[in-house]
């Protein structure tokens, strides 16, 4: 018995990636927020998770979860694109199990292998890889899009499920990811810093046996610092069964968001970003 807890000791200690389950943003990963500034709680879903998103000993971003849905209510990272390989292995987040495991985002083979946890009690708890095999017209949508990234680990860590949603295949493949390629390359010039969050409106349709939600919408926004004394903004969305996007101010969607969700109006950023 002490001998396989050593052994599981010294393979925690082995593992490169790292994500964290934590109580709140502000005190874990605020940097990846204007002013450190999270979105308000009209997003928050009824059992929510706040995942610091971490890579070998690093944050790169931050997820807001829903675990009942099995979807990332939005992630939020800074925008920092640069030449790279798409990477091809994908991650779950073993702490969405409970507070005893491992703060790690790994490979599913690696957990049941290593640490003998069934791929049963990991379904339990978030989307799983089975759970996006053999879709029709939807695929794996990144909402922290790995060409965001500038090297080889910030784009790994956006390979893990609880970034991912299933998003409509041509929508996906085409107008929005013209939307993440050419706009955010251009609407980005003269900034300094981008900060982006990227989200996902619950749907009423299911993948996997009703086991993971199919989102009706697909948002992002961004707010960029050109210097101290100068911000800009702007949001898109899209419909998660058509293969086009709406560009919009953000004050526009935060409210359309807002109807949405039929909560409290909705602040994606603190409110010095620009509304108009």
């Amino acid at each position: 018995m002490l001998l396989l807890l050593l052994l599981q000791i010294l393979v925690s200690c082995l593992w490169l990636g790292r994500s964290e389950v934590v109580t709140s943003f502000e005190s874990s990963c605020p940097q990846f927020f204007f002013r450190e500034t999270p979105p308000n709680e009209a997003l928050e879903p009824e059992n929510p998770a706040w995942i610091c998103q971490r890579y070998k000993n690093q944050y790169y971003y931050a997820t807001l979860y829903d675990r009942n849905r099995r979807i990332p209510v939005y992630s939020a990272y800074l925008y920092q694109p640069g030449p790279g390989t798409r990477p091809k292995t994908w991650l779950v987040e073993p702490q969405l199990m409970g507070p005893t495991y491992p703060k790690t985002m790994e490979r599913e083979w690696t957990l049941v292998n290593s640490f003998s946890i069934s791929l049963e009690q990991l379904s339990k708890s978030q989307a799983i890889l089975q759970d996006y095999k053999n879709l029709t017209g939807l695929n794996r949508g990144h909402l922290n899009p790995s060409g965001h990234h500038a090297d080889s680990s910030s784009r790994t860590a956006t390979f893990t499920l609880t970034n991912i949603v299933p998003q409509n295949e041509k929508l996906n493949g085409g107008a929005w990811n013209n939307y993440e390629q050419q706009t955010m390359m251009r609407r980005t010039q003269g900034c300094n810093t981008t900060y982006v969050v990227v989200g996902a409106v619950p749907g009423n349709n299911y993948i996997a046996k009703g086991r993971v939600n199919k989102p009706s919408y697909i948002w992002s926004s961004a707010c960029c610092e050109v210097d101290t004394n100068h911000r800009k903004a702007w949001a898109v969305i899209a419909e998660n069964d058509k293969n086009e996007v709406q560009l919009l101010t953000l004050g526009e969607l935060e409210d359309m968001l807002t109807q949405l969700y039929g909560r409290d109006q909705v602040y994606l950023f603190d409110r010095d970003c620009p509304r108009e």
